[in-house]
């Protein structure tokens, strides 16, 4: 048998070891992963770019793990983990509900990373003629403003805060109309239910139903619209050690980028 054909046997045997080994598991690194469930409580203002592209893309890479996300506001996840949801990563829109996790034992603190930053924009419907161009023009709206839940919906914190910090929290509560979410506020002001409303910069984007007025003036926030990760006490899913690895990847944050968040550094 002359040398090249002698390569080629080679390369045949080698072959059909190697398609043995990997139906056999032993060079499918993954064949632990089939069938793995990974339970993630995300804010609503997570909901597009999860759904949209980054559990997709984490499916390309692990094919037997599902993931089975929940999204509300962050404060109303917080009740249903400290009331038993079963969760593995939990994604914040604020600190707040993320610390008060984690000092009741529910999140693993060691694990508590703050990953994303957002803004925090005034919105009125697409073909609005409202005659506003800052925050300070909300006491002269007559109509509805939405804004979120502020006892449990960190968007609706935020807008409190920033009204408050403008010394016009006070004069405009007889318009403010409250929603469960910041997505419910989103849509009153697309569906034009509301006259305006205050939302993330991220949600805006994602509405063509909506357009934006100005962002929260410099100094009305006293603390930055930050997005903390974190796992869960009790998780030993291989799967949801690697979503959440996967979140803080270069990958995952250049996908972050392009649905309007920035990378908290």
């Amino acid at each position: 048998m002359d040398t090249k054909k002698i390569i080629i046997a080679v390369i045949v045997i080698v072959a059909v070891v190697a398609v043995g080994l990997w139906a056999s598991g032993s060079l499918n690194k993954n064949s632990n992963l089939d069938g793995q469930e990974v339970n993630v409580a995300a804010a609503a203002s997570l909901k597009n770019v999860f759904d949209d592209k980054l559990i997709p893309m984490f499916n390309q890479k692990y094919p037997g793990v599902k993931i089975v996300p929940t999204y509300a506001s962050s404060g109303k996840l917080q009740s249903q983990i400290e009331n038993g949801l079963n969760v593995d990563i939990f994604v914040s829109a604020s600190n707040k509900q993320m610390n008060k996790l984690a000092s009741e034992g529910y999140v693993n603190n060691s694990t508590n990373v703050q990953v994303l930053e957002n803004k925090v924009v005034l919105i009125v419907p697409k073909n609005s003629t409202l005659n506003i161009t800052s925050f300070d023009d909300l006491e002269k709206v007559n109509g509805t403003i939405a804004i979120g839940d502020p006892g449990s919906v960190p968007a609706g914190q935020y807008a409190k805060e920033i009204l408050t910090n403008l010394g016009i929290w006070d004069k405009i509560q007889s318009k403010l109309s409250y929603g469960s979410d910041v997505t419910e506020v989103l849509n009153q002001v697309a569906q034009g239910s509301a006259a305006c409303g205050i939302v993330y910069s991220t949600d805006a984007l994602s509405n063509n139903g909506v357009k934006v007025i100005c962002e929260a003036p410099a100094g009305s926030l006293n603390t930055s619209v930050i997005y903390p990760i974190a796992m869960t006490n009790g998780t030993h899913n291989e799967g949801a050690k690697l979503f959440y690895e996967f979140l803080k990847s270069p990958e995952a944050q250049k996908v972050f980028e392009e649905y309007g968040f920035t990378i908290h550094k």
